[in-house]
């Protein structure tokens, strides 16, 4: 019944995000499409389901210790509301990076998934709690915890499982990091960006006529190149298109406001590695002829996108590392704590676009990846990621008071290992919903998302991370230490 309840709730606040999303787009012009739209409501609805599924979990074992449900409610938020907060700000502010990217399709998703995740925390830490009191005991029938039962995560299986795992890590840290750079190793050789026809993964109409030209009268007939260029060097631009390697044909089209247009031709198939590099090569030759010489067409917006691309990844990627690892600091006081949970979100990540990169070549065989998919499933596997990091992290820290790292590792392991693997396991599903859209973007990023996700929830969370925890023991801590009030 509790989780019915969240799913309402969860709908709710999806109508609320669509609608926040349409105000703001007519407001400052924010352009948002359907691609937008769908990867912000699986974005909203698995972490609000996260956030919210933490918090009932807690409140569930409060109402072991605590008689009045109202004192389990509080003591509820005191101890989740933190991680949920840190959780959701390490998202929000990771996609409010993605302001700064020059694709709009990547700073339109960053902009709307902000907004998600914010309105997805207040529906859980302000609306859910009195939803959840409203109903009482009687909201976990037919598990109804009573007070002063005993909690049986302590001794089941996921305690059992964290004992295994603590007690070989160094060989378990081996084995999973050896997993994951395995899986990683399919990212080399690996093509990255799609062109125009390629974006679909039916063969529409669109693309027949194009190949049926292409056929008749050549690769390049259907998307020719432009040349634009100050009238009166259109003979000097006709020659050395026409001597470049790679254009067809070069001959003039239009004049007007003091600019001439030059239809340029290619020999290579558009959107090709050889249409781009004739480009390439062409824009360096008309530098000769005027520097306010420009070279438009498909392949040149492709070959600007890739560009933009790049320097997005240059410019986010550590943007977002940067704010992963400085919540992590402030959350968990601790030098070493934050790079090493930080470097297990970024091998986990590598694992799945390599484990995927390889699928999309051999079994599904795309031509490429999309030029926003490494980008965005690093955001938000790296982002996702950190939200399971923080829920076992900050609970191992809360046990590390009384007890040893290893100890409160096994513990927090029991108490938050079925709550994780279940946020894990239906976020991933909701992402995995992507991989059925016809648009290759989506479901690209739908596969690697839901398979990072289950990697990450499954392995690096629940074997990787304690077996690393427990190797450093109370170094973890560094320079801080959570047992300064430990009894022995």
């Amino acid at each position: 019944m509790a989780l019915a309840r969240s799913v309402d709730r969860d709908r709710a606040r999806r109508r609320v995000v669509l609608a926040l999303i349409a105000i703001l787009s007519r407001k400052t012009g924010l352009e948002v499409d359907g691609g937008t739209t769908g990867i912000v409501s699986v974005l909203v609805f698995g972490a609000g389901t996260n956030y919210a599924l933490l918090l009932i979990a807690r409140y569930r074992e409060e109402l072991r210790r605590n008689e009045n449900r109202h004192h389990a409610m509080r003591a509820a938020l005191t101890h989740a509301a933190p991680a949920i907060l840190a959780s959701s700000g390490t998202v929000a502010l990771s996609l409010a990076t993605l302001y700064f990217a020059e694709l709009p399709f990547d700073r339109n998703i960053g902009i709307a998934g902000a907004i998600g995740i914010g309105t997805a925390v207040v529906f859980v830490l302000a609306l859910l709690p009195p939803a959840l009191l409203l109903f009482g005991r009687k909201l976990f029938w037919p598990l109804v915890p009573h007070f002063g039962d005993e909690d049986p995560a302590k001794d089941g299986r996921w305690a059992s499982f964290g004992r295994a795992v603590t007690d070989r890590p160094v060989t378990v840290t081996l084995a999973s990091v050896g997993l994951l750079a395995f899986l990683a190793l399919g990212n080399i050789g690996g093509d990255v960006g799609l062109s125009q026809s390629e974006q679909l993964r039916a063969r529409p109409d669109s693309v027949k006529g194009q190949e049926t030209l292409a056929r008749t009268f050549g690769p390049g007939f259907s998307e020719p190149a432009a040349i634009v260029i100050p009238a009166g060097s259109e003979k000097a631009a006709i020659r050395v298109a026409g001597e470049t390697e790679g254009v067809a044909e070069a001959r003039p089209a239009r004049m007007g406001g003091g600019l001439a247009e030059i239809e340029v031709r290619l020999s290579a198939e558009p959107g090709s590695e050889a249409a781009l590099d004739t480009v390439r090569t062409l824009r360096g030759d008309l530098d000769e002829v005027s520097d306010e010489a420009l070279v438009g067409g498909q392949d040149a917006s492709d070959l600007d996108k890739r560009a933009a691309a790049a320097n997005d990844r240059l410019l986010v990627v550590p943007l977002v590392l940067a704010v992963v690892i400085i919540i992590l600091l402030v959350l968990l006081r601790s030098i070493v704590a934050a790079i090493l949970l930080a470097l297990t979100n970024v091998l986990s990540w590598a694992a799945a676009l390599g484990a995927a990169s390889w699928a999309f070549t051999h079994i599904f065989g795309f031509p490429g990846i999309d030029l926003s998919v490494p980008l965005l499933s690093f955001l938000f596997l790296v982002a996702l990621g950190v939200d399971y990091n923080i829920f076992l992290i900050t609970r191992t820290r809360e046990e590390a008071r009384t007890e040893s790292t290893r100890t409160s590792m096994v513990t927090a392991l029991a108490t938050t290992g079925g709550v994780i693997t279940s946020a894990g396991i239906l976020l991933a599903a909701v992402f995995a919903v992507l991989g059925v859209l016809p648009i290759i973007t989506l479901t690209q990023l739908g596969i690697i998302v839901g398979f990072g996700i289950l990697l990450d929830t499954l392995l690096v969370r629940t074997v990787l991370v304690p077996a690393m925890v427990t190797l450093a023991g109370e170094r973890f801590w560094w320079p801080s230490d959570p047992g300064t009030d430990r009894t022995g």
